[in-house]
C-alpha cells in the first residue's frame, strides 16, 4: 500500500524514511506525540454538506465490511498504524466511546493503514481489547478521503452520511465526546 501525501507517493521503506527524517511538515504529531498540538489546531472542520465517501474493505478476519453497514450511525471513523504513538494513545478513548455510545447509535470504525496487514493489526487489537471493527485500509480510501496527510486521522460522520469534522493528530476522548453528543 502507498501513501499519498501532497502530491508524493511514499511506499514502505521510502515512509519510513520520511518519518525517521523527521519531515515535522508532512507528520507533525508522529515525532512529539499527543502532547504537542493544541485542540484547536487539531481539528479542520469540513462543510456539514459533504457527503463521506462510500466504501468497502475486509476486516481483518477477511470478512466484507461497507460503510453502508454504518447507515444512520454516528461514525467515528479512524485513520491509523499499530506502528504509530498517537495513534495507539486515541485508541483506549475510542474504546469507551464504543461502550459508552454504541447503544445510542455511535460506531467507531478504524481503518488501519498496517502495510504487514491483518497478521499485524490481530494481535495489536486483541492486546488492548479493541471493541469496534477494524478493517484494512487501501489507496482509494485514502484518496477518497481527500488524501491522509498524516495519522491518526478521524473523520466525524453524522447520521445522515455527512463528514462534519475531520481531526489531523492526537485527539483525546473528551474532545471527540463533546463533538458527537449533539449528533446522537
Amino acid at each position: 500500500m502507498k501513501v499519498h501525501s501532497r502530491g508524493i507517493v511514499f511506499s514502505g521503506m521510502g515512509l519510513a524514511l520520511v518519518i525517521v527524517l523527521g519531515t515535522s511538515h508532512l507528520f507533525p504529531l508522529m515525532a512529539d506525540g499527543p502532547s504537542s498540538v493544541s485542540p484547536s489546531a487539531q481539528t479542520a472542520n469540513a462543510p456539514a454538506s459533504s457527503k463521506a465517501p462510500a466504501w468497502v474493505l475486509q476486516d481483518v478476519n477477511g470478512k466484507t465490511v461497507k460503510s453502508s453497514d454504518f447507515a444512520g450511525k454516528v461514525v467515528i471513523l479512524d485513520f491509523w498504524a499499530t506502528w504509530c504513538p498517537p495513534c495507539r494513545a486515541e485508541i483506549p478513548g475510542f474504546i469507551d466511546l464504543q461502550k459508552k455510545y454504541g447503544d445510542q447509535g455511535v460506531a467507531v470504525v478504524g481503518v488501519s493503514l498496517d502495510q504487514e496487514g491483518p497478521s499485524a493489526v490481530q494481535p495489536f487489537m486483541k492486546q488492548l481489547g479493541m471493541n469496534y471493527p477494524v478493517v484494512m485500509g487501501d489507496d482509494k480510501i485514502v484518496q477518497d478521503f481527500g488524501g491522509i496527510e498524516g495519522i491518526p486521522t478521524t473523520f466525524i460522520i453524522d447520521r445522515s452520511g455527512n463528514v462534519v469534522s475531520k481531526h489531523v493528530g492526537f485527539g483525546d476522548e473528551t474532545a471527540f465526546e463533546t463533538e458527537i453528543k449533539p449528533l446522537i
